[in-house]
């Protein structure tokens, strides 16, 4: 399968029209077209599938077909259309803290989110953290407040990590914490057969899924479907509660066709917080 990465099918997946230039306003720009077009998901791991990071593969998967998928994959795609473009980017990777206490140990590096090198400085980009989809790139600036269309978040540093939190109606949350070393491939290829195949990971036994609109995010944990504003600010939350509702749910609000039976998938699912 080729490896060379093909950017007009994925320009026009997304639904770009715009010049393609290695500046800011093009970044934002990609940024939210991709998360709006392309939703974080993640069927393979629940259905105990390969989770493949070969360009071709994702390409196919997310690109050429009505597919999602999670950090590994949305931000590998999104890195190969930035570097296509002419962006200077660098694959970093972090540990996640969205749902550990915040004395616990620091866990494994599930995460993979990137670095933008631009003329108005670096800034973070990330289209697959699928609990709060960034909506947009962010400043690498720290202790200073970002506010976006549908979030505020905060970077700040201590003891040699950088952690990134968004702001809940509860008070701040970490979603996760990283360094500037750069990563390899086998890096996140390890990471990945990690987040896809281990029993201590949510994906092997919960389906989770979210795209973000410019003023709207869906969120699907298992059979619990949420809408929100800005912040996490909930407008409208209910139970998906037959194989039927889940199917329209994929193909209307998540604009997604899933690689089983969705009656198979609904099966599987149970109740879920996050």
């Amino acid at each position: 399968m080729s490896t060379e990465f093909r950017l007009k099918p994925y320009l026009t997946r997304i639904g770009f029209e715009g010049a393609e230039a290695p500046d800011l306003a093009t970044l934002k720009a990609l940024h939210a077209c991709h998360v709006k077009a392309i939703p974080f998901e993640s069927f393979d791991p629940l259905l105990g599938r390969p989770v493949q990071l070969g360009l071709g593969a994702l390409q196919g998967k997310l690109v050429d077909s009505r597919r999602g998928g999670y950090c590994f994959e949305q931000n590998a795609v999104f890195k190969a259309a930035l570097e296509t473009i002419g962006f200077k980017v660098t694959g970093l990777a972090g540990r996640v803290r969205w749902m550990s206490h915040p004395d616990s140990p620091l866990g494994p590096k599930v995460h993979m989110l990137l670095k933008v090198d631009l003329p108005e400085g670096p800034h973070l980009a990330d289209v697959g953290f699928g609990v709060c989809v960034l909506d947009t790139p962010l400043q690498f600036r720290t202790d200073i407040e970002q506010r976006t269309a549908m979030g505020t978040y905060r970077l700040t540093e201590e003891d040699g990590l950088t952690s990134l939190s968004a702001k809940r109606s509860t008070g701040w949350r970490t979603k996760y914490v990283f360094t500037l070393q750069p990563q390899i491939q086998s890096d996140y290829e390890l990471g990945n057969w990690y987040t896809s195949t281990s029993p201590d990971v949510p994906f092997t036994s919960t389906l989770i899924m979210e795209r973000v609109d410019s003023d709207i995010r869906y969120k699907l944990m298992n059979r619990r479907l949420t809408i929100e504003a800005r912040d996490g600010e909930v407008t409208d939350e209910r139970t998906i509660g037959s194989a039927d509702e889940l199917r329209r749910v994929l193909d209307e609000t998540f604009k997604v066709t899933p690689p089983a039976p969705v009656d198979e998938i609904f099966a599987r699912l149970g109740k879920a917080t996050a």
